[in-house]
């Protein structure tokens, strides 16, 4: 989830109303994991990386996103988490699911059907023993068309070309170069209005993880236990966006098709540990997998 600042935010319940995880005082500045924090942290990425997993292989035409929303949900408390984005801030379910121009933070409805050659973003949290896990997915319902395939692929094609150039020392500047020249050479633009963020006790915590080149964020180096949610948003048209009057829903503003990928990233000495990978993942049939 990609919400930066309370200038984002409907003012509408706080989370502490709605028995959502709590926003936790900050320590100070940007933080690092210990050991043991790490630990639980890949277990709420792996419960964030198997409920992706397992809505990617059930998505068809027909579903509504409220189905979607509702699996989520039951699979997330299933395996002793809870729903990191239900009540954050006021949003009214464990996922957003964006069709099409919808960018980011689409809200699961019984009346949003999926059809046939839809291009359906999928974003969920799991939060575990205070931490949260956060991660998304851009799913090819049915057959697509050949450009909006050649989008789902570069848009996450653009995620690894940002985490390969994750570790310690590099700087933000170096993933988000690495975004942008991808996502650019394909013919693609790159979302500007919402950015990645650091992720551990809260869902959004410093620093802001651009995925374009900019002087206006802070070019933040790089150490060793920090984790980031790196998501580049990639647009087949221009790069803006406009909000809905649900006040959530962020759509293209040519109503061009959007892709998205997120993963939660752990920053090593030497590289990365990419906390909700989905490959080898089986169906967790146990309460936490």
């Amino acid at each position: 989830m990609n919400i930066l600042t309370k200038l984002l935010f409907p003012e509408t319940k706080t989370p502490e109303q709605v028995g959502s995880p709590r926003v936790q005082k900050s320590r100070r500045g940007i933080e690092t994991k210990s050991a043991a924090e790490i630990v639980i942290m890949r277990q709420a990425g792996k419960i964030a990386a198997t409920v992706l997993k397992e809505i990617a292989q059930i998505a068809q035409p027909g579903m509504t996103t409220a189905d979607l929303d509702a699996y989520a949900e039951k699979r997330i408390r299933e395996m002793g988490a809870t729903p990191s984005f239900k009540g954050y801030y006021g949003f009214p379910a464990s996922i957003c699911a964006s069709v099409d121009n919808e960018v980011v933070h689409g809200i699961p409805s019984p009346k949003k059907r999926l059809k046939a050659g839809s291009v359906l973003k999928v974003d969920t949290g799991a939060y575990y023993q205070g931490y949260h896990g956060d991660s998304c997915i851009t799913i090819a319902i049915g057959s697509v068309s050949p450009k909006a395939e050649k989008l789902i692929r570069v848009a996450e094609e653009a995620l690894y070309k940002g985490i390969n150039q994750v570790k310690a020392g590099n700087y933000l500047l170096d993933i988000a170069g690495a975004i942008e020249d991808h996502v650019q050479a394909n013919g693609f633009q790159v979302v500007e209005d919402f950015t990645g963020h650091g992720v551990g006790r809260n869902l959004h915590e410093e620093p802001s993880v651009f995925n374009f080149r900019t002087n206006q964020l802070a070019n933040v180096k790089l150490r060793t236990g920090m984790t980031l949610a790196i998501e580049p948003i990639v647009n087949a048209g221009s790069k803006h966006t406009r909000t809905l009057r649900d006040r959530w829903t962020v759509v293209t503003m040519d109503n061009a098709l959007s892709a998205q990928f997120e993963h939660t990233v752990l920053v090593t000495a030497t590289g990365y540990e990419i906390l909700t990978e989905r490959n080898n993942l089986y169906n967790c049939l146990s309460r936490v997998c």
